[in-house]
């Protein structure tokens, strides 16, 4: 039998920012006996699970699942609107953004990357201007990640639809919510946005496995002239057998069952209320940041203020420690998963993972083992940055809470 580590007790603090912790309700619901997927039942649960994913897009417009990981919805997203050959403007927010254009480059796309730091996320204004100067129109789609999970930056993507507005610009929106998702408020249909990508694994709260395309009508229609070669991603079919619930091969259907009740759970708490709980816990984290940060030792990797995280927080450590040292000590000492830096970033960032099936009392764990952390490798940092986090969480406790979704 696989063992991937001796006992211990308590459980496991997975606070990396993805795949993040399965609720049991959830466990419960994917351990139901496999149905028929071409049965009735399936049927029914095959619209709730499309009608409940347009509610969390905020979109009227139809939602595609896919049995993949995002990267998976990252080839549909393209391949579907696209063909080869089409210029596609994206932005070097992070880790992700330039994977996402490595797969443009790989299927044969001529993607044109717009230069970032990896510490702000995509820039409106640098899009408006490139798009400004595309007066032949090559550029057919500019590409965004919402929320860089390599970097903890979130984009202004209603300021980025704008922008494109301005330029006066026919090129489709696409944008990557993978670890946004039912963490922090998107809006497809209101942001203008034309391909919404997305993922189970992170605020959808299941295992990976599935992967979204929620699509516009403008979306639909560059659809049509597409000459990209696909099969299993395409759109035409999966729609047309999604309109009775059903997909046009074997669907994951135990993933079914555990993202309906992930809707369920989502729904029950009021999505305003996730996203405040997220935002709460991310400046939490933050203010115990700033109290260890003032040692000199580490910082926040964002920059600017209007683009922290409310999914995850990523810090950058100074004076040449290394951050996966760090994680190595908190992992062996405490049972705890904290997020590696990758790309160029790599040893220099860690990121605490505050999204998805998590309480104030879990943030409090996670803060006081990573602070503990800092004394046993030997990062110089100021005491009380969990306490700061405390006193914070415990003022937000004393307020009035947002009335639940009826």
């Amino acid at each position: 039998m696989f063992r991937y580590s001796n006992a211990k007790s308590g459980r496991h603090f997975l606070q990396i920012p993805g795949p993040t912790n399965v609720p049991d309700r959830v466990l419960r619901a994917i351990d139901r006996p496999t149905i028929d997927h071409r049965g009735p039942e399936f049927g029914v649960l095959g619209k709730l699970c499309l009608a409940g994913m347009q509610r969390i897009f905020n979109t009227r417009e139809p939602v595609i699942i896919y049995p993949a990981s995002g990267t998976g919805a990252w080839e549909a997203a393209l391949v579907n609107v696209l063909s080869p050959g089409d210029e596609v403007l994206m932005y070097e927010s992070g880790q992700f953004a330039t994977l996402w254009k490595n797969l443009a480059l790989k299927v044969g796309l001529k993607p044109e990357f717009i230069e970032g730091d990896w510490r702000r996320a995509a820039v409106p204004e640098a899009i408006e201007a490139r798009l400004a100067e595309d007066k032949a129109h090559r550029i057919k789609a500019v590409c965004v990640v919402h929320n860089e999970t390599s970097t903890g930056c979130t984009a202004r993507i209603p300021a980025i639809r704008a922008a494109l507005d301005r330029a006066g610009h026919p090129a489709l929106l696409l944008v990557d919510t993978i670890s946004s998702l039912g963490s922090i408020d998107y809006r497809h249909d209101e942001w203008g946005v034309d391909v919404t990508v997305a993922g189970s694994q992170k605020g959808l709260m299941l295992p990976p496995g599935l992967s979204f395309n929620a699509v516009s009508q403008k979306a639909l229609a560059a659809a049509k002239h597409s000459t990209a070669l696909k099969s299993y991603w395409g759109w035409e079919e999966m729609m047309a057998a999604n309109r009775n619930g059903y997909f046009p091969y074997t669907p994951a259907t135990n993933l079914l069952y555990g993202l309906n009740e992930a809707i369920e759970m989502l729904e029950e708490e009021g999505l305003d209320n996730v996203f405040a709980r997220h935002q709460r816990h991310a400046e939490a984290t933050r203010r115990a940041v700033r109290v260890w940060g003032a040692a000199g030792a580490m910082e926040i990797l964002c920059q600017d203020e209007r683009e922290h995280s409310a999914a995850l927080t990523a810090i950058l450590l100074t004076r040449g420690h290394n951050a996966d040292d760090l994680r190595r000590v908190i992992l062996e000492k405490f049972d705890m998963s904290l997020g590696q830096g990758l790309g160029r970033i790599a040893g220099k960032v860690f990121r605490i993972g505050h999204l998805g099936d998590f309480n104030d009392l879990t943030l409090m764990g996670t803060l006081s083992g990573v602070e503990m952390g800092f004394a046993l490798a030997g990062i110089p940092h100021q005491k009380g940055g969990a306490q700061a986090a405390l006193d914070y969480l415990a003022e937000c406790a004393a307020r009035p809470a947002l009335r639940a979704a009826a």
